[in-house]
């Protein structure tokens, strides 16, 4: 399996795999499916600003499995902190690929000089949370009903990882 950086070739299958997110888990609040050219346009908005979108690739080219992170709110005293999103296809669940994605993205968040890194995980999703307890990831909110799919109420329960032990935040903007 190889992790790289996406490219425009790759948004029909990052869409595949979305889109069964969408429609088959509580893994996005979503419940309208995307086509290729959605995703490219994300693409290219994570890409402009300089954020990773990384891909799993089997020896075959085919994508198994994608994560990105972006920004976790849009004011800038969050600069500092990003949120991240990672799906693999549900043929490759199971098989190592979320936390080889992970452990990249947390590297490049590094590289960035981010400073925390924060989940939103649907409070029953188990796999998803022992993955990021694994990673180092902490629980730090539970908000219960706050999203609702398939006619039922969700529970949003937040962990974050601090990336680095900066005593203060760089002051120049931007950084």
């Amino acid at each position: 399996m190889n992790i790289r950086q996406a490219r425009v070739e790759d948004c029909a299958a990052i869409a595949t795999i979305y889109n069964h997110a969408v429609l088959h888990t509580d893994a996005i609040w979503n419940e309208q499916t995307v086509d290729a050219d959605n995703r490219i346009a994300w693409l290219n908005q994570r890409q402009q600003v300089g954020y990773p979108v990384l891909v799993a690739c089997e020896d075959n080219d085919a994508i198994a499995g994608y994560a990105s992170w972006g920004d976790w709110r849009a004011f800038e005293g969050f600069r500092h902190t990003v949120e991240h999103s990672v799906y693999v296809h549900p043929d490759h669940q199971g098989k190592g690929i979320a936390l080889r994605l992970m452990e990249q993205l947390i590297a490049e968040a590094r590289h960035q000089g981010k400073h925390v890194m924060v989940a939103g995980i649907e409070s029953r999703n188990r796999a998803s949370l022992r993955l990021h307890e694994k990673l180092g990831f902490r629980v730090t909110a539970q908000m219960p009903q706050v999203g609702a799919k398939f006619g039922r109420w969700l529970d949003l329960t937040f962990m974050q990882l601090q990336l680095d032990q900066r005593p203060q935040p760089d002051t120049q903007q931007g950084a």
